[in-house]
């Protein structure tokens, strides 16, 4: 009703309105959409924790719907907004009266190119939920569902064996694994050759230049940007390679399989953490940094804001959910009291400190592009990790959680990059020649890994098939070189940090509590950072580079020697 009664007053009428009336009508827009998206949230992270629930995933595909139809009866603003002249909404949007709306007016009419009809937008939004969104929903059910091995595990505890001492437990884990996905291999097959298709059309009908305009566009960064990040990335390849090298030298092994990647390095087990000790390790470190950090992650463990605990049925992996402002975000994570465990649960505490801070700037603004979405995430995990390493007791112990953190840095800097060239083929080569198959996917995945690698890594045959379970090229395509965005980003913010400038922690505080309130490179400028230098990206890596230093160095002074 209340959607209707926005169309009814001010469909045709938003080219002509006042700027007291634009605000009413933008306020308006902004509560029925914060209402909208806490059922859509509710009936996600409920839906997450029981995804072989059948009424759970009915309540989630309903709540999509809903969704989509009151994005049909309100799409008639965006469309009127973007079709002023550039001049009247330039004016318009630099009234006082509007200024909290703002960039978000601007930042509209950046998509001003690609907007079709409203008759056709409609249609695209009442039509989206049997679209990609019903085939991501498949994809969740299919994955999370599928049971491996023998005993019949879950994808979390039969990958959890890839980090196992024994090498035959992670040969094992990875053969059933591979055997699980070979099950499933023709259904996720299918879903991401129409997910590919979706976006193609999708793309063409609004006449975006390339696969990663929309991504970018959401992202508000510049596809040169992107190019700089990207290639400056793979052009060190060497680094991983240097890395692996030496990891092969330290297990003294005659190679380095692919399961053997996250296998632990001799010596003592790494320490199992409780629970209450994961929160001690967390809390603390992030007091360390500001109190503030640590009075509001402490509310998520005392609120009860996080879901940790493994259970069936349980989606794998975690994430935070910023859900709305007027609620709070949420956390779902397996927590198996892995050292790698506390470090995803600072990780996702870091993220959600970014949304609750953001919380302030309102449903519109909150919203913070993908790239700078990372930022609190790994930054928390620098201050944990850096934390846990002062405390260790002997070079040994620093060498296993050295290596332990290059090796997640490598997956979240390096190996991103290499899934977003996969990405950038078979995105490409699904517009020009059609489907591909499932032995295309696995070839493209090889190629993009093996660059990655080189001779440091050996892949087997069984490796081809893992790019069938990456949720990311199914539920976000494009999303991944913001994680390598935000490494790189954090490890220059860390350097300044170091640098002891007094006002840093309150620069970083007030960068998190601006949610997407401006675009990423205005919100960094304070902070010196300049997206479009590569010299920006060689520093991130050059600290990298160090700590690779650091573990060769102890490699040879504890190990090699």
């Amino acid at each position: 009703d209340e959607a209707q009664r926005l169309s009814n007053t001010y469909r045709g009428r938003v080219g002509n309105l006042q700027p007291d009336e634009l605000l009413e009508l933008l306020r308006d827009l902004e509560n029925l959409q914060e209402r909208s998206r806490k059922i859509v949230t509710f009936a996600h992270l409920n839906f997450a924790t029981r995804t072989g629930d059948a009424g759970c995933g009915r309540l989630w595909q309903e709540a999509m719907e809903f969704s989509s139809r009151l994005h049909r009866d309100t799409i008639f603003f965006t469309l009127e907004w973007t079709q002023m002249d550039e001049e009247a909404a330039s004016k318009r949007a630099g009234d006082p009266t509007l200024a909290t709306y703002a960039h978000f007016l601007k930042s509209l009419r950046r998509y001003r190119p690609y907007l079709l009809t409203e008759p056709e937008e409609r249609i695209l939004a009442e039509k989206q939920p049997s679209g990609s969104a019903s085939w991501r929903s498949l994809f969740e059910k299919v994955v999370t569902g599928q049971r491996f091995g023998k005993q019949r595990r879950t994808q979390s505890a039969v990958l959890s064996d890839l980090y196992h001492g024994d090498r035959d437990v992670r040969r094992q884990a990875s053969e059933e694994f591979t055997a699980g996905l070979e099950e499933i291999a023709h259904v996720l097959t299918h879903i991401y050759n129409t997910i590919l298709l979706d976006k193609s059309i999708d793309d063409r009908l609004r006449k975006y230049p390339h696969w990663l305009s929309a991504r970018n566009l959401n992202n508000e960064i510049s596809d040169e940007v992107v190019r700089i990040l990207v290639d400056s990335v793979t052009s060190r390849y060497d680094l991983v390679q240097r890395y692996y090298h030496l990891k092969r030298e330290i297990l003294g092994c005659e190679e380095l399989l692919d399961y053997d990647r996250y296998a632990p390095l001799p010596g003592p087990a790494q320490t199992q953490f409780s629970w209450d000790r994961a929160r001690k390790v967390v809390l603390a470190s992030f007091g360390s940094f500001s109190p503030r950090m640590e009075e509001i992650a402490r509310r998520f463990f005392d609120e009860q804001w996080i879901h940790a605990p493994v259970m069936a049925g349980k989606r794998s992996g975690a994430f935070s959910h910023p859900a709305i402002p007027s609620v709070h975000p949420y956390i779902l994570m397996n927590f198996t009291g892995k050292q790698r465990d506390v470090m995803t649960l600072a990780h996702e505490l870091g993220h959600g400190i970014h949304q609750y801070l953001s919380r302030s700037q309102g449903l519109f603004n909150s919203d913070v592009p993908l790239t700078m979405a990372e930022t609190a995430s790994v930054f928390g995990e620098m201050l944990v990790f850096e934390h846990l390493l002062e405390a260790l007791p002997s070079e040994e112990a620093r060498l296993a959680a050295l290596c332990t953190k290059l090796e997640d840095v490598m997956a979240t800097v390096f190996r991103q990059a290499a899934m977003h060239r996969f990405e950038e083929t078979v995105h490409s080569e699904r517009r020009e020649r059609g489907e591909l198959s499932r032995e295309r996917f696995s070839e493209v995945w090889m190629d993009t890994q093996h660059a990655m690698f080189g001779d440091s890594v050996r892949l087997l045959d069984h490796y081809g098939l893992w790019w069938s379970y990456i949720p990311h090229f199914v539920q976000s395509p494009g999303y991944v070189y913001a994680y390598a965005f935000g490494e790189l980003m954090v490890f220059a913010l860390i350097r300044k940090y170091r640098e002891g400038t007094s006002d840093f922690i309150p620069m970083y505080l007030e960068l998190l509590e601006s949610g997407g309130k401006a675009a990423p490179e205005d919100l960094l400028q304070p902070l010196g950072i300049d997206l479009a230098d590569p010299g920006f990206w060689t520093q991130g890596l050059d600290f990298l580079e160090d700590l690779i230093e650091e573990a060769e160095g102890l490699a040879h002074s504890v190990v090699l020697r």
